[in-house]
């Protein structure tokens, strides 16, 4: 009798689990289908008002002001051409002209040196 429920209880678990699987597959389908319905709608009513739906206008608007402040920011982009490279001459600056000042006796103030804007 005990083979017999083992028997038994695979096969419930196998049809459990093809229940289970076939109701995943018929949502997704489902869900496939619905966002199918949704864009063809609303590229049907775009077409016939002749306007872009408001989130695409909005995107758009978001990429050109993006577009306007990271102009020739990225390494790549087509945009205005960059200017000539021009090579210096390094050259070394005392500590006393940088802003340090000294104590009296010729030694430089411990710590960073703080710039107050």
């Amino acid at each position: 009798m005990n083979g017999f429920s083992d028997f038994l209880e695979r096969v419930l678990r196998g049809l459990l689990k093809l229940v289970l699987v076939l109701a995943a597959l018929v949502f997704v389908v489902s869900f496939l289908l619905a966002a199918l319905v949704v864009v063809a709608g609303v590229s049907l009513w775009t077409l016939i008002t002749g306007r872009k739906p408001a989130p695409v206008v909005m995107f758009s608007r978001m990429r050109e002001q993006s577009q306007r402040y990271t102009r020739g920011v990225w390494p790549g982009q087509a945009g205005a051409p960059a200017g000539d490279v021009v090579d210096v001459q390094a050259t070394e600056v005392p500590e006393a002209a940088a802003g340090g000042s000294p104590d009296p006796d010729g030694a430089a103030s411990p710590g960073p040196d703080r710039v107050l804007r």
